[in-house]
């Protein structure tokens, strides 16, 4: 059977790459036809220049057909014969079978039976999509509804022209160095459903089976975590940890102890990065008896904040300023050049302390000394980004020049503000980052906000910059608590200034500290595969996980589209077995994460989360490294650990440390082109590599 396989795919590539030479010599026929059109075209103008009034109807028409000629488009280049296409599709309609063959662009040639149709847009390819091997599909083309059986469907790599790799079901058929050939079982997602956090329930990593009769969550906290608890509640508590080891069950617990010791939360809040971090927490306090416990973003507080320190309750934010820019608002390495600049900012009204801050925004020099300050974690393209950015912000917003134009003149025909999508739609707005800088400078001229906490927990909290916190600590009661987790190695950003540097930007005395060391969240194979992307970055001693589990799935395709069907593929099997499971598609990026939320449209239950609107429900969340951040699912996928996404540097180590340690069951990790050097040691027995990893 196998070996029919092999033979029917290899007679078809033959066929194939025999069919686009033909087409190519097609090609350069037309092309030099072309040539020859241009040369008559210019030929005949010349003559009809100079001809008489007879000869002249025969001269322009001859010149009309030759410009048509030159005019005429070629068809389009056929797919690149040393890699023509990456999957086989056979389907059986009306009892007629025809293959299709998915690639990069569309190449037909009927007398040879060859159709290659474009994977993204072609209706056809859906099937390949949403149905397997053997299984019955309609679907509406448009020529109408089409019915029929999938007799074969099966990833191929093609490499410089030959076929090395056959997937199929759940096999793979591999060309060996001799010319023979092998077939391996393929690894599957499985048996994780139920494993990570869910509404109601703090998750420890047990799956699905029994799960109503585990114990509560609070009569598991281990020696160390209770030992956290028991922090005397005016101290503040330092609690740090790996990932998954429970440094957000230690802050919530914490959190709920005091609650109660106090009568109550209201004058108590949660502050956290990210939207999707904020939902979570709201979910795992309730079974705590906080369901009503304020927890919010670091951004909506420090909306809430400026307004009620500036009273400036109009304020217009941008939601997504340039990262450089941000980059730089947030570090460290301002503060001395800022604090310098603006001066002693007493009694500074609000549009005063705004101009001083821009003053200092759009100042090159400055700018410049901050990026050297930096030492290398700010690169010198931040400056003029920092500056263009915030030139704009301080232009007069659009609909204020046009006040007093008759509105109907101003209406866009698609109705929307007649700046959006132009650089004015930014004018007269202000960065999130900016807040937090404007609320430093008023806390350092001796303000507080009026609102005071008793208690103050702060999850993530290495992703929290020193004016950020500095900002926050001057909400803080006398006497008042806080509670910080987090885990430096995992910070996605070079804002953060330190434990020390933290504490003391908050305000707050000496902590207790609580040291998380066990891995609750990640299997084994996770934690120790997470250990070798930090490198020398990591704490010393061996990775300490509760539980064995499955081997990391490591799995490498020559192209992108390859990884974009594998994916697609393992997924809706995933669904179909396990409708229970959750699953994360953590890309390096929004624009990642998009192109791979595209190709997965056909998986059942598939969600693109890049607001933070995670609903923590069975099904595929596909989103990025920073919206990730503190959340967990059953399985993990990280669909781009390319070289690229992942570069040889500390701020790549962290931003894939982030992404693996998301998997509660089980992690693939796929790539393509050149795998990132992070994954170099990677174990082979996790290995499901479909071609060179370092190819490049």
């Amino acid at each position: 059977m196998d070996g029919a396989i092999v033979a029917e795919e290899a007679d078809l590539l033959d066929r194939t790459r025999t069919a686009l030479r033909a087409a190519a010599d097609r090609a350069r026929r037309s092309l030099q036809s072309r040539g020859r059109a241009q040369e008559s075209a210019a030929s005949l103008r010349e003559q009809a220049i100079g001809a008489s009034e007879a000869d002249l109807p025969a001269l322009l028409q001859g010149l009309g057909a030759a410009q048509a000629l030159a005019r005429r488009e070629g068809a389009p280049p056929p797919p690149d014969p040393a890699s023509p296409y990456f999957a086989h599709l056979r389907l059986r309609m009306q009892g007629e079978a025809r293959d299709y063959l998915l690639g990069r662009g569309t190449f037909v040639d009927l007398r040879a039976g060859l159709r290659v149709v474009d994977w993204r847009i072609s209706p056809v390819a859906q099937v390949f999509y949403r149905y397997q091997e053997g299984d019955d599909f309609e679907e509406a083309f448009p020529a109408g509804p089409a019915t029929g059986l999938v007799e074969a469907r099966r990833i191929l790599v093609i490499e410089r022209g030959e076929l090395t790799r056959v997937l199929t079901g759940d096999r793979s058929l591999v060309r060996l160095p001799d010319g023979g050939w092998a077939a391996e079982e393929q690894a599957a997602l499985a048996g994780g459903a139920g494993t990570a956090a869910r509404e109601g329930f703090l998750g420890v990593g047990a799956g699905a089976p029994g799960r109503r009769g585990r114990p509560d969550v609070t009569a598991t906290l281990d020696a160390e975590q209770h030992a956290a608890l028991s922090a005397p509640e005016g101290r503040p508590l330092l609690v740090l940890g790996s990932a998954g080891s429970g440094k957000t069950t230690v802050a919530l617990h914490r959190l709920a102890r005091i609650a109660v010791a106090h009568g109550g939360h209201d004058a108590m809040a949660v502050v956290v990065p990210e939207e999707g971090l904020a939902r979570l927490s709201r979910r795992l306090l309730a079974p705590l008896g906080l369901a009503e416990a304020r927890v919010e973003t670091l951004a909506s507080w420090l909306a809430r904040g400026a307004a009620a320190a500036f009273g400036a309750r109009g304020l217009r934010l941008h939601a997504d300023g340039p990262p450089l820019a941000s980059a730089l608002k947030r570090h460290p390495a301002l503060r001395e050049p800022l604090l310098r600049r603006v001066g002693d900012p007493r009694g500074l009204a609000f549009p005063a302390l705004r101009a001083r801050l821009a003053d200092v925004l759009t100042d090159r020099g400055l700018l410049e000394e901050v990026v050297d300050r930096a030492a290398g974690s700010l690169p010198r393209t931040a400056v003029e980004e920092t500056v263009r950015h915030t030139r704009l912000q301080l232009e007069t917003p659009l609909a204020r020049q046009l006040r007093g134009y008759d509105p109907e003149r101003l209406q866009t025909l698609d109705d929307r503000p007649i700046e959006e999508g132009t650089p004015d739609e930014i004018a007269g707005t202000l960065d999130v980052e900016d807040l937090a800088l404007l609320l430093y400078l008023r806390a350092r001229g001796g303000a507080r906000l009026p609102e005071r906490l008793t208690h103050l927990v702060l999850d993530e909290a290495e992703d929290f910059s020193v004016y950020e916190l500095h900002a926050l600590g001057r909400q803080l009661a006398p006497e008042a608590g806080a509670t910080l987790a987090g885990d430096e190695l995992q910070r996605t950003a070079a804002s953060f200034p330190g434990w020390s540097g933290a504490l003391e930007a908050l305000g707050v005395g000496e902590p207790a500290v609580c040291r998380l060391e066990l891995s609750y969240r990640c299997p084994r194979p996770v934690a120790e595969l997470a250990r070798r992307i930090l490198g020398a970055g990591a704490a010393p001693g061996r990775a300490r996980a509760a539980r064995a589990g499955a081997p990391v799935g490591l799995h490498h395709f020559p192209e992108a589209a390859q990884a974009h069907l594998f994916l697609a593929g393992a997924l809706r099997d995933l669904v179909d077995r396990e409708p229970a499971a959750s699953v994360g598609v953590v890309a390096a990026g929004p624009s990642a994460a998009r192109a791979f939320h595209a190709s997965l449209d056909a998986v059942p239950g598939t969600r693109l989360v890049l607001d933070g609107a995670f609903s923590f429900e069975p099904g595929v969340d596909v989103t990025d490294v920073e919206s990730a951040k503190g959340l967990e699912w059953d399985y993990v996928v990280v669909p781009d650990a390319t070289a690229a996404a992942y570069p040889a540097d500390d701020e790549a180590r962290r931003r894939l440390h982030v992404a693996v340690t998301r998997a509660s069951h089980q992690l693939w990790i796929l790539s393509w082109g050149r795998r990132t050097p992070l994954l170099a040691g990677a174990s082979p027995a996790a290995e499901g590599l479909l071609g060179p990893a370092g190819a490049a």
